[in-house]
């Protein structure tokens, strides 16, 4: 059976179940986890709404319910799901489960595939839930000591399934790279049988189609840094000088559209000078260079090359050129050119570095406050999602302004939680980057400062509660604020990716590697073997 032939065949298990509510929602978690959604958006749209139905007020329990819907599985993938839609569900629909002492009921403590579903679904919580709050509280506690005390049980794939929903929830994860990475996906639920071996043949012809596209994307990366100067080994040699890493960005946060080819390739670039720049500043440059470099920049002149040293030399024309590059690219694809925009976001950047550098120099901490809202630009997040705003065809409101158009300014704190969540987890230093030996100062040093005594235990507590608290905003900004603004759903979903991203990349392992790139060889270089 063809590609297509096997499309149409998974198009049918949407007919299949079409009367059956609960295994709709199945199919629809299923496909999504397997990276196949972007064929089915007009099928899953279409059960999506037939779902709003169920979910309604019941006047004898005086609650929010969802009619049809009486597990706690089948309650909370309505719940997740929906809400991931951007259609509103409260999170009083967990009200039920509830005993009449306020708290969650004991006889859903032996419930482990509904406590599964519960703590993905309050992901999606946004700021004030409590209700929520309570539920991720109550799931995560009774998953961990689920495992602690069924560690020697037989069923290692239960175990497996556990463990890593507690480490990589669907909502705050690029499924495509997980299920590569963990090799984990064993079932959709324990509900769809045959559909499910329909699903995972779909989605390994889906992934031998996207190699070639990748590679060849890869290869075009390669390309340009050998024409732009960038691979001359007598030039920042230490520095992260890796294409692959570089387009490991990209892909993920593209990941959702395999058209979106030419985007990933040029935003692949942004993401290469952050890595570069930073290496400048945090291994290569003295202060007085580094303020050459910063106020070079500023100037956005190539006259200004003639005033730095020459290991920046090749990487700030690099910049120019390829800015300008991407300018013209953009132009030609949409019909106008952000160059201004763009440069701006380089000029914050490097702003930004030189002030975390002349706080390095003066041996003084600033306060965590300061530190952070700098170190939100520092992150780099302006430069990329402000690239990808305009990459991706958003940038036309801000030109021709028509009307129910995104506009530049209303992605201010999409940018803004996606920037702090992830200096926060970087701060947290969870593994020390591979051939980095400067120092940059952390919010946990800052906090840590201000507050005399408290451990380091503590503080990365208090941070692991920030990174929360921010995810609740970005929830509530990107499935309510602006889901309503249709055209802006590629934005909001590479946003979103790019969160996601934070905690792969810097999650090291004992021997200081990154699973999700040792994936991202295996993808490339293993074509034959890469199958689901």
């Amino acid at each position: 059976m063809n590609y297509e032939e096997k499309k149409d065949e998974v198009r049918n298990l949407f007919k299949k179940f079409k009367g059956d509510p609960i295994e709709s929602l199945i199919i629809v978690d299923a496909i999504q986890r397997l990276g196949l959604d972007h064929h089915f958006q007009e099928e899953i749209e279409t059960l999506i709404l037939l779902q709003q139905q169920y979910y309604e007020y019941d006047i004898d329990s005086n609650m929010i319910c969802v009619h049809k819907y009486q597990t706690l599985h089948d309650v909370s993938l309505f719940f997740r799901l929906l809400r991931q839609h951007g259609h509103y569900v409260s999170a009083d629909v967990f009200n039920k489960f509830k005993g009449k002492d306020g708290k969650f009921m004991r006889e859903i403590r032996g419930d482990i595939n509904g406590l599964m579903e519960l703590y993905e679904a309050v992901q999606l919580s946004f700021e004030g839930e409590f209700v929520l709050d309570e539920a991720n509280k109550f799931s995560s506690q009774i998953l961990h000591e689920y495992l602690v005390a069924n560690y020697t049980d037989s069923d290692w794939s239960k175990m497996l399934l556990i463990s890593n929903k507690l480490r990589h929830p669907f909502h705050k994860s690029i499924p495509r790279l997980i299920l590569m990475t963990e090799r984990n996906f064993k079932d959709f639920g324990g509900r769809m049988n045959d559909s499910g071996t329909t699903l995972r043949e779909l989605a390994s012809m889906d992934l031998q189609m996207r190699q070639s596209v990748y590679q060849e994307e890869l290869l075009q990366i390669t390309k340009w840094r050998n024409e732009v100067g960038l691979a001359n080994k007598n030039d920042l040699k230490h520095a992260r000088n890796q294409p692959l890493k570089w387009y490991t960005w990209s892909m993920a946060i593209l990941i959702d559209d395999s058209s979106f080819s030419w985007q990933r390739v040029e935003f692949t670039k942004s993401v290469a000078f952050i890595y570069l720049i930073d290496d400048i500043f945090d291994l290569y440059g003295t202060l007085d260079e580094l303020i050459s470099f910063t106020e070079a920049v500023n100037r956005w002149d190539y006259a200004a090359i003639e005033t730095l040293p020459n290991y920046m030399k090749m990487c700030y024309r690099a910049l120019l050129d390829t800015t300008n590059e991407i300018g013209c690219k953009i132009y030609e694809k949409h019909g106008y050119n952000p160059i201004d925009s763009i440069k701006t976001t380089w000029v914050n950047l490097c702003n930004a570095f030189l002030i975390e550098a002349k706080w390095l120099a003066s041996g003084d901490l600033p306060p965590a406050n300061e530190y952070l809202e700098n170190g939100k630009v520092s992150s780099g997040v302006h430069v990329l999602l402000v690239h990808l705003f305009f990459l991706l065809g958003h940038g036309q409101a801000n030109f021709n302004r028509p009307a129910g158009a995104v506009q530049l300014n209303d992605i201010n704190q999409i940018i803004s939680s996606v920037a702090t969540i992830l200096r926060l987890m970087n701060d947290l230093g969870t593994a020390k980057d591979e051939h980095q030996d400067g120092k940059d100062g952390s919010y946990v040093e800052c906090y840590r400062k201000e507050n005399v005594g408290l451990s380091i235990e503590q503080a990365r507590e208090h941070v692991n509660d920030m990174v929360a608290s921010e995810w609740k905003r970005l929830n509530k900004e990107c499935f309510f604020n602006l889901n309503h603004v249709s055209s802006a759903s590629s934005f909001i979903k590479a946003s979103l990716n790019l969160a996601r991203m934070v905690p792969l990349v810097y999650s090291y392992d004992e021997n200081q590697r990154l699973p999700v790139l040792e994936y991202v060889n295996f993808m490339f270089f293993n074509q034959d073997k890469t199958t689901i």
